[in-house]
């Protein structure tokens, strides 16, 4: 236990630096969570999500797994993207991925690394299917870096076929779909621009009808 002491000892620290500033700010967090974005991340312990984009708790509502992918099998993730759309009204989800990511670096190659193996077939498919233009690149690292923008791109895509974000469409809701890229190296937050805010921006074959319909 002795040498957990520091989590306990840093929480204190914060939370009365928290208090000292905002008096209330814990009484009026506790009452609701009223977020505007949805943040789909990496579960890399270098990219906080909250801090690399300045907000507090209650601001930022978080879903991070290996690689920010966003799969329709994964109940998980899903679920987390229900209820911040749904019940949350959430207006913004954000899919970030960032630059020197290990898992899309796995995704790269040909070795065994086990159970996640199957997590990564995704960005695998996607290394595949961009190779042409990753090969021309000089370096592996800039091969990996263009791959995690690439990963970002199709997960985007990923979020906007799913039945969540296409019914809050057609219910009026206003939901847009974006992509980020964080850099390590300087903590800079790039956006890729390939934001998405209604069907018709969907791929025909992915689009849903409304409810009923």
């Amino acid at each position: 236990m002795n040498e957990l002491q520091e989590l306990f000892n840093n929480n204190v620290r914060w939370a009365e630096a928290i208090t000292d500033e905002d008096p209330q700010f814990f009484e009026k967090l506790a009452k609701q969570q009223s977020p505007e974005y949805l943040w789909i991340g990496c579960a890399d312990s270098r990219v906080p999500a909250n801090e690399i984009v300045g907000m507090m708790p209650g601001e930022l509502f978080v879903h991070r797994n290996i690689a920010n992918v966003v799969l329709h099998t994964d109940i998980n993730c899903l679920s987390v993207m229900q209820f911040a759309v749904e019940v949350l009204k959430v207006k913004h989800i954000i899919v970030t991925g960032h630059y020197g990511c290990g898992g899309v670096r796995a995704a790269m190659n040909n070795r065994q690394y086990g159970l996640i193996d199957c997590w990564l077939r995704n960005i695998r498919d996607i290394y595949y299917e961009h190779s042409d233009e990753l090969n021309k690149l000089p370096t592996e690292e800039e091969q990996v870096d263009r791959l995690c923008e690439l990963n970002v791109v199709h997960q985007v895509a990923h979020v906007s076929h799913t039945n969540i974000v296409q019914n809050a469409w057609h219910r009026g809701q206003p939901l847009s779909v974006h992509g980020f890229i964080y850099g390590i190296k300087d903590g800079r937050l790039k956006n890729l621009n390939v934001t998405i805010t209604g069907p018709e921006q969907v791929a025909p074959q992915y689009r849903v009808l409304p409810l009923g319909q």
